[in-house]
């Protein structure tokens, strides 16, 4: 769907923006955020991000998504209990991954029937991961090409220099594209 975004998902947007620039590699931050000092003498100074996770009824169908669609690579897999698990990450980055919850009983309830960006902003909670890319309008044809469902076509958002777009995973999980703007 193709829209203007209102004031209230712009506000939304820049602070997940400005969470995944924290990503990005030392030549793309010279025209990004300048983050604060990092506080070493905090008692959390040993946190660092890891994955995210999202739950789905099958795992071999979202491995099938990541890998074949989005070209991730399967870092590890495992069983817990009644379900099956996998870590997965992108292409090429090796400090980001995606852990993936398959199967299990009871099997996960859809919870958000968004259909829009505006729409999602609804629901409390996890809201969407993002991936930085060199270029979002290039990456969406991409995925177009490989019948990857556009939820956002690309935007600017002028207040954190990005230009941004939204699609979703076959069990309606929101992935943001961000590409930073000179």
């Amino acid at each position: 769907m193709n829209r203007d975004i209102n004031r209230r998902e712009a506000l939304i947007l820049s602070g997940a923006a400005a969470l995944a620039a924290a990503t990005l590699p030392t030549a793309a931050k010279a025209a990004d955020f300048v983050p604060p000092a990092k506080r070493t003498d905090s008692i959390f100074a040993d946190m660092r991000g890891h994955h995210i996770a999202v739950r789905t009824p099958n795992l071999e169908e979202a491995k099938a998504f990541y890998i074949d669609k989005l070209e991730f690579r399967v870092i590890a897999e495992w069983d817990y209990a009644d379900e099956k698990l996998a870590y997965i990450a992108p292409p090429t980055d090796d400090h980001f991954y995606i852990e993936i919850l398959g199967g299990g009983d009871p099997q996960p309830q859809e919870v958000r029937p968004y259909t829009d960006l505006g729409d999602s902003l609804k629901y409390r909670g996890y809201h969407h991961f993002c991936l930085n890319v060199n270029s979002v309008d290039e990456t969406v044809e991409k995925l177009r090409g490989r019948d990857v469902k556009i939820i956002t076509e690309p935007f600017v958002l002028p207040a954190i220099s990005r230009k941004l777009a939204f699609f979703s995973d076959p069990f309606g999980n929101l992935i943001e594209l961000a590409e930073v703007l000179a």
